[in-house]
């Protein structure tokens, strides 16, 4: 018996419900956040699996969406020499449950999720940021968090000590365009690249 044959046999006999992805060849699978610890201690306990292994786990955004958060769980078998991905999405508002339990891996992480997409994981034992500075504002790898952040950090000489403030920019944000002819050199009427004049030397013998 194949794989997924298992895997789908244990979603009929519990009535789960699950749509099947084709990542780059990989099995996977998108399932719904409430079935997710009951699916990941299957596939790891299951003698015809073995998924014993979380090799990775992550998250996207994708803010048009109303179920804007996705997070793939990646699994490999050493006894079927396979990978397994596992797909759910959630809410801004929605939660997650941690499977640190289930992959004591997964607490390091989470933690790293929660920092950067603002992700909240239920029961995790661990919900410290892992990534940015104590006191910092915002998860980065959200689409809409801005470029510049919104704190910045320096040292106040007459307090003595690192404080942080809303960003101040000294020059205003500037959208360059070297291909234009403002802002670059032209030769034979076309635009070149700055820098790009220094070797015309080598060119023009060829």
């Amino acid at each position: 018996m194949q794989c997924s044959d298992v895997i789908d046999a244990y979603f009929e006999s519990k009535e789960i419900v699950a749509g099947k992805v084709n990542i780059a060849g990989f099995i996977g699978y998108k399932v719904n956040p409430a079935d997710l610890t009951g699916i990941l201690e299957f596939v790891k306990t299951s003698a015809d699996l073995r998924f014993t292994i979380l090799t990775d786990l992550f998250a996207a955004d994708f803010p048009s969406r109303s179920k804007r958060f996705e997070i793939v769980y990646s699994l490999l078998s050493l006894k079927l020499n396979t990978r397994l991905l596992f797909k759910v999405e959630i809410a801004e508002e929605e939660h997650t449950p941690s499977i640190y339990k289930i992959f004591s891996a997964a607490c390091w992480y989470e933690r790293e999720i929660f920092d950067m997409f603002g992700i909240n994981f239920t029961d995790s034992i661990d919900h410290r940021r892992i990534l940015t500075d104590y006191g910092f504002v915002g998860h980065p790898l959200r689409k809409d968090f801005p470029v510049t952040g919104r704190l910045q950090v320096k040292y106040d000489e007459k307090l003595e000590r690192v404080v942080y403030e809303p960003v101040e920019l000294d020059l205003e944000f500037r959208m360059y365009d070297f291909l234009s002819p403002w802002y670059g050199p032209e030769k034979a009427g076309k635009p070149l690249l700055p820098g790009d004049e220094k070797a015309s030397k080598y060119t023009s013998d060829k």
